[in-house]
């Protein structure tokens, strides 16, 4: 209650401490029921407490942002900022799909600010300081000590009794102490005039901007991604127009998967072109590393199919499975080719080089991605690599079958190769 729970595993964010935050986390005995609990706990949550906000999902396996989705807004002034929230996070709550809307600057909450008198104040000896530690003892209370039992620290706070807490009325009679005059004086002798206000409670910032964000997640259970709820609502939001001096940044899984995709990338370029260079020097042409490199766009055939037969999303996990399979692929397009130039000089006919090449290769061409693909089997169960697994099954076997096929199509057609010479 009023925070999150302790870092109990390395991917896991506490949550910052709020009142009006509680944590509730349920263990399953297997993933196979996570669904169905999920759907249990929405279905009471709808039913007993439609008054609050809250967010249903499963514990991620790897780093996950504050929100999948979030719109942040910078500028100066609060108030232009919570009206830019409030109408994208009427545009989050009408967006079908979308759960656990929110700001993080949280709901208004009403506040009383006293009016200081500075000069008297001065003279009296009392600051501000002074005022609002004593305002603080009679409302919220104030931390006189730590109580240790055992491993836990629970604060010592000292405050009011109930029956004279938030007494607006009579916050005047509070007792100030005055260290320079070594004496109490009366509240009212420092305030002018108290005045009752609706205020924000958190003013958030970024690199030292003013912030305000808005958070939604996508429904755990309608299988739906944050991308394809982000693209859904995205065009409304940038739609808005925006006073001078203000600009909307997207965050949550869009940010962090854009962050990710940026590192990888980066190197991506270089990586495949010492590939193709080492490949030309291999075979000391261009036709053969072109013919072999023909088939690495050709797998994605194979991972977009695996996934869409799973109904796994592409993730960052599967992304890194496609891009391993460049290598894969690549080793056996080699095997292939080099097999075809020790057939060449053997056959008159280039034609029958090339099929018997191919027909020689099919075992251990198949073998290697066969055994790869068993390899891969038992991740299919695991959480994190489960997309990666699928992503390198599909496409290697895809793969195989366009090495074998493909390629040598491809082979014959840069070397002008027919089946019937004469013609």
């Amino acid at each position: 209650m009023g925070g999150g729970a302790q870092r109990f595993t390395l991917t896991y964010s506490p949550e910052d401490r709020y009142a009006s935050y509680a944590q509730l986390i349920v263990e399953t005995d297997d993933k196979a029921t996570q669904h169905d609990r999920m759907a249990d706990v929405e279905q009471v949550l709808k039913r007993d407490h439609s008054d609050i906000d809250y967010k249903i999902a499963p514990l991620e396996v790897g780093p996950a942002p504050k929100a999948k989705l979030e719109a942040r807004f910078y500028g100066s002034d609060p108030a232009v900022l919570r009206q830019l929230g409030d109408q994208v996070e009427a545009m989050f709550r009408d967006t079908p799909n979308m759960t656990s809307v929110r700001t993080s600057w949280r709901n208004r909450v009403q506040a009383i600010e006293p009016v200081f008198l500075e000069d008297t104040a001065r003279r009296l000896g009392v600051t501000r300081e002074d005022l609002a530690s004593t305002l603080a003892l009679s409302t919220s209370g104030s931390q006189v000590g730590i109580y240790r039992d055992g491993s836990d620290l629970i604060p010592i706070v000292a405050r009011a009794i109930p029956e004279q807490r938030h007494d607006v009325d009579n916050l005047g009679s509070l007792n100030v102490w005055s260290a320079e005059q070594n004496r109490y004086i009366t509240a009212d002798q420092v305030i002018s005039d108290i005045i009752t206000q609706v205020a924000d409670p958190l003013i958030m910032r970024r690199n030292r901007e003013r912030m305000l964000a808005v958070y939604g997640e996508p429904d755990p259970l309608s299988g739906m991604t944050a991308a394809s709820v982000l693209a859904e609502i995205r065009p409304r939001v940038e739609a808005l127009d925006l006073p001078a001096g203000y600009r909307l940044e997207w965050g949550g899984e869009y940010e962090t998967a854009g962050e990710a995709q940026s590192g990888l990338f980066a190197s991506l370029p270089l990586g495949i072109v010492m590939m193709f260079i080492l490949t030309v020097v291999l075979f000391n042409n261009f036709r053969q590393p072109l013919a072999i490199w023909s088939l690495v766009p050709l797998t994605i055939i194979g991972v977009v199919g695996a996934l869409l037969l799973t109904g796994m999303p592409f993730s960052f996990m599967a992304l890194l499975g496609t891009l391993s399979l460049i290598g894969m692929v690549i080793k056996n397009a080699i095997v292939l080719v080099e097999e075809i130039n020790v057939q060449l000089p053997l056959h008159q006919d280039r034609y029958h080089a090339v099929v018997r090449a191919a027909v020689s290769r099919v075992r251990p061409v198949a073998m290697a991605a066969l055994t790869t693909m068993l390899g891969m089997i038992p991740l299919i169960s695991d959480a994190f690599f489960a997309s990666m697994a699928v992503a390198l099954i599909g496409g290697l076997g895809v793969a195989t079958l366009l090495t074998l096929i493909v390629l040598p199509v491809v082979y014959c057609v840069l070397y002008r190769i027919r089946i019937h010479p004469d013609k």
